[in-house]
């Protein structure tokens, strides 16, 4: 699984500040108000060809002054438990708290690697008054500006050094890599065995039973391809946010490794909050996806029932239009078969290349159709529209001045390739560059 990296402190210390400084944009809330990230947020980084998932864990609340509410503790030891190292972040201004000195006793407990950064170091010349945090024990701490991003690189090399050379299995290109991914007992370990037609993983009415993700190498229509059965709980008491937390931290792991994602509904449930973060997580993550709406069997049906069941879909997942729908039962295996058809068209879109005199003509063509926009007195120009990549296909416009270049033209010019070439059940990346020596 990718390697994780939970941010853990107190509130108000800047874990929220680091974490955007470390992913390069700003996703978790930031305020001075303590305790203001309710909720855990995930995101990907990269640091000198080094990829890891980095949770943003929310403050940690004493009670009174010098010691944690066993609520907190339990949040605590979970965030520690599923993550592979740990950044325990203080507050120089603070110095070190009695609260500091509880959560360091949880971690030394856990045995998990700790790297101890003190943040809000604004003079490093005076960074010898700081010695008290070295008796914390986990190594010399890293002094660092979340805010100014001082000694921050300092710190992802640090991080990257505890992940070794170990990043899991590799397959070879040709192998189509596909990640199941779905809620706690939508049936994503029974489609698994569906469409393996033999019992290679745990399958239990008990939400939770896959224990580890487990990759199945298959070969379909002369094709190589591997699913990863995203886990499920380590321990079944634990209580719905934490069962949310788990599942979605390992859907991220498993999306990090996938080229297209399995994105499991339960057809007999609402769509639930968690199942739009699984969709977003594929789709932030420019995975391919496909919707496959399980246990189709149990739902009493009619002549409109699809219908009306893809409008929501489409209703509720408004930002993954592309993404093919599936109704199936794993149960009674019925149309389980063709969820890997359609795994293999959705390959071919997602590496599908466009060439160049194609790109060209459809350009001409959308531009004549809706005029690129004038902002400010300035018109936008177009020069030319060329792929970059696959896996996402990836394409880059040539103008006068990306400034010009509205979301809502980029989304025009997105549609007109979607058009005329498909590229459904993948994202496609559009972006601006400005051509030199033109106005």
């Amino acid at each position: 699984m990718s390697f994780t990296v939970a941010i853990v402190g107190r509130p108000n210390v800047g874990k929220s500040t680091l974490f955007n400084r470390l992913v390069g944009k700003r996703i978790s809330i930031v305020d001075d108000k303590p305790g203001v990230t309710r909720d855990r947020i995930y995101s990907n980084v990269e640091w000198n060809g080094k990829r890891f998932t980095l949770v943003d864990t929310g403050g940690i609340e004493p009670r009174g002054t010098d010691l944690i509410t066993s609520q907190v503790r339990r949040q605590v030891e979970f965030a520690i438990e599923n993550a592979n190292l740990i950044v325990f972040l203080l507050d120089s201004k603070d110095g070190l708290l009695p609260a500091d000195m509880e959560i360091a006793d949880i971690l030394r407990k856990s045995r998990k690697p700790v790297i101890t950064a003190v943040n809000k170091v604004e003079n490093y010349a005076a960074k010898d008054e700081l010695y008290e945090f070295y008796q914390l024990g986990f190594g010399d701490p890293l002094f660092i500006s979340a805010l100014h991003g001082s000694n921050v690189g300092d710190l992802l090399d640090r991080i990257v050094e505890f992940m070794g050379d170990d990043e899991g299995p590799e397959y070879d290109e040709s192998v189509i890599k596909v990640a199941v991914v779905g809620r706690p007992n939508v049936g994503k370990s029974s489609l698994v065995n569906a469409l393996l037609g033999e019992e290679r993983v745990i399958v239990s009415d008990i939400p939770g039973t896959t224990r580890d993700a487990i990759d199945t190498p298959f070969e379909y229509k002369g094709r190589q391809m591997v699913l990863i059965d995203t886990a499920g709980l380590r321990r079944k008491s634990r209580i719905k946010e934490d069962i949310e937390f788990y599942s979605q931290l390992r859907a991220i792991q498993a999306v990090e490794r996938a080229d297209i994602a399995l994105l499991v509904l339960d057809a007999t449930e609402e769509i639930a909050e968690q199942d739009k973060k699984n969709a977003g997580i594929v789709h932030e993550s420019g995975r391919g996806i496909i919707i496959v709406v399980n246990k189709w069997d149990l739902v009493e049906k009619d002549d409109k029932t699809i219908y009306k069941y893809t409008e929501k879909i489409r209703e509720e997942l408004a930002f993954i239009q592309y993404a093919p729908v599936i109704f199936v039962s794993a149960k009674t295996k019925k149309r389980v078969y063709k969820i890997l058809d359609l795994i293999q068209f959705v390959m071919d879109q997602y590496t599908l290349r466009i060439d160049r005199a194609a790109l060209q003509e459809l350009l001409e063509d959308a531009t004549a159709f809706v005029t690129p926009p004038t902002i400010k007195g300035r018109k936008l120009k177009i020069y030319s529209l060329e792929q970059t990549g696959v896996k996402p296909p990836t394409f880059v416009l040539t103008v006068n001045d990306t400034e010009l270049l509205h979301f809502s033209y980029v989304r025009y010019i997105e549609n007109k390739l979607r058009e005329r070439f498909g590229f459904e059940g993948t994202p496609v990346v559009l972006r601006g560059r400005n051509k030199k020596g033109k106005d």
